[in-house]
């Protein structure tokens, strides 16, 4: 679908619930609240599922837009979910009856009904900006500063190699609506907890490094979280810590979520490594530079899979 085509589809619906990702960043989180305020301004009934996975950092973005737990949906809307695979626990009786999902991830798997997918934007909230305009949305300040957060964490506050010049228009235009940037700037990414700064010193002391220093793995174990009593706000977007090392061109944290299971995060520089194309081999996708999977084994296991999965890419 075209913006055009997914405007007109937002306001042919009503009684609107909107989904975000297990886990959930602050692209899917914008995106759906921003979409929120949006719908309602055109005089939609619309609310957010409240997601299990959001932390206290994300708190404040979620005011006056989740849903009750009595409403009932007429059409369902997803933002930023690539598969049902990504859907939480609280979203999974919605799998199958997802009306339209807009989203920015090459590996959309096309499992609602419509979808309008966009690879070339760095963040959901881009092309969710680009249909705004379509719907003739004023862009508040509300809305904006809801935008802005999901570019700006997706880019790694512009950052990232995925940022192009679009990038920063559509942060400028959001800017001039007068919404306080530097708060959301400064609670993303200039401030840290005691705890924060004690994983990043363990990761640096326990990562290994590989292919001549360009490779490094990272490990976010069990025993870890319990001996710094850490937390999922803590933990957020550490996967793209590591990959600041100097030298390194392509960094995979491994997040053990059980005894024999670890979920993986894999940064590049998106030319010389596909992400996406490595994190397929086990199931999963994402973006060139940036994608995820899950590995069912220890740490040492899922590094040994994931390096024989990047020199299988590298070598074709």
């Amino acid at each position: 679908m075209t913006d055009q085509q997914t405007a007109q589809r937002l306001l042919a619906l009503d009684q609107i619930l909107i989904l975000t990702h297990r886990r959930p960043d602050g692209d899917t989180i914008g995106c759906a609240s921003a979409l929120c305020l949006a719908l309602r301004q055109k005089g939609k009934t619309a609310w957010v599922l409240p997601n299990e996975d959001a932390h206290g950092l994300f708190t404040p973005y979620f005011a006056g837009v989740l849903a009750p737990a009595d409403f009932i949906p007429q059409a369902v809307v997803a933002v930023d979910v690539a598969s049902l695979g990504m859907l939480p626990d609280s979203a999974k009786g919605y799998g199958d009856r997802i009306d339209l999902a807009i989203d920015h991830h090459g590996s959309n798997e096309g499992y609602a009904k419509q979808s309008h997918v966009d690879p070339s934007c760095a963040a959901c909230g881009e092309l969710l900006y680009r249909v705004f305009r379509e719907m003739d949305v004023t862009i508040t300040a509300e809305i904006a500063l809801l935008l802005y957060m999901a570019i700006a964490t997706d880019t790694g506050c512009f950052v990232y190699s995925n940022t192009t010049p679009a990038t920063h228009r559509i942060a400028a235009d959001l800017m001039s609506t007068g919404f306080d940037a530097q708060w959301v700037n400064k609670r993303h990414f200039r401030v840290k907890s005691l705890k924060r700064m004690q994983v990043e010193s363990r990761l640096i002391r326990e990562m290994d490094l590989a292919q001549e220093g360009t490779l490094v793995f990272a490990y976010v174990t069990l025993d870890l979280i319990r001996d710094l009593q850490a937390t999922e706000e803590d933990l957020e977007d550490i996967s793209s810590f590591i990959g600041q090392l100097e030298g390194v061109d392509n960094a995979v944290t491994i997040r053990q979520l059980g005894p024999d299971e670890c979920k993986i995060s894999l940064r590049t520089d998106g030319v010389t490594l596909n992400a996406s194309a490595v994190c397929s081999l086990h199931g999963g996708g994402g973006h060139p530079a940036a994608a995820g999977c899950t590995i069912c084994g220890t740490p040492a296991q899922a590094k040994a899979a994931m390096l024989a999965a990047i020199e299988r890419v590298q070598h074709g």
